[in-house]
């Protein structure tokens, strides 16, 4: 009996660590038109720290270790807590400024989007990206969005340098994320908290089984 309660225990433990455990997911990809919106949603398992942040701007290496050239579009990220035309805005970021992202070696403004959100509620959100200034509307998704994007067609920040189609961004300390039109990925553990399960679960019995031997 005692060694039943163990090992119920040990599973219930690890089950838990394997269904709440937060990740980190990479999105990159281009626009073909300036007021293009694409959006990704996420699931929070418990309440969390989420950061969410661009690399198209100003580059750099994102978490899934991929470099990300320089010369993107300048970046808006938008937050909604749900999914569908529901889903309320609860944040929005256009620049996260030079303590927290690169400046851009044309420019030298620090244009890519840094947005963190401490204690973030368990739950799915959804996440748009977007070209300044096409800025959500708000206070709902269903409201859209701005079209406010810079005019002439092609890709250029406020300062009035071209730029080029490319986006990339992390979404950091969740679940799972994905576009919503497809399911929900994962990333590859390091290692999987399943097979920790499965390995820590396989140590805990042959501990047993060598003392009910001695």
């Amino acid at each position: 009996m005692r060694l039943t309660k163990v090992l119920i225990a040990a599973l219930a433990l690890s089950v838990s660590s394997a269904v709440c455990r937060a990740d980190n997911f990479s999105f990159t990809g281009n626009f073909s038109d300036i007021n293009e919106v694409q959006l990704f949603t996420f699931s929070v398992g418990a309440t969390s720290t989420v950061t969410l942040r661009t690399y198209g701007y100003a580059g750099g290496t994102n978490s899934a270790g991929q470099l990300i050239a320089e010369g993107g579009f300048d970046p808006i990220l938008a937050l909604f807590q749900g999914t569908g035309p529901t889903a309320i805005q609860i944040g929005q970021n256009d620049d996260g400024g030079c303590g927290f992202v690169p400046s851009d070696s044309v420019s030298g403004e620090c244009w890519d989007t840094y947005l963190q959100l401490t204690n973030l509620a368990a739950g799915d959100y959804t996440v748009s990206i977007q070209d300044y200034a096409n800025f959500a509307n708000g206070p709902t998704l269903g409201d859209g969005f701005s079209g406010g994007a810079l005019t002439g067609g092609t890709f250029i920040d406020f300062d009035g340098h071209n730029r080029d189609s490319h986006w990339a961004f992390d979404v950091l300390g969740v679940e799972s994320a994905g576009n919503p039109t497809q399911p929900p990925t994962s990333p590859v553990p390091e290692p999987s908290s399943i097979a920790l399960l499965g390995t820590g679960l396989a140590g805990l019995v042959t501990g047993v089984r060598r003392r009910m031997s001695a």
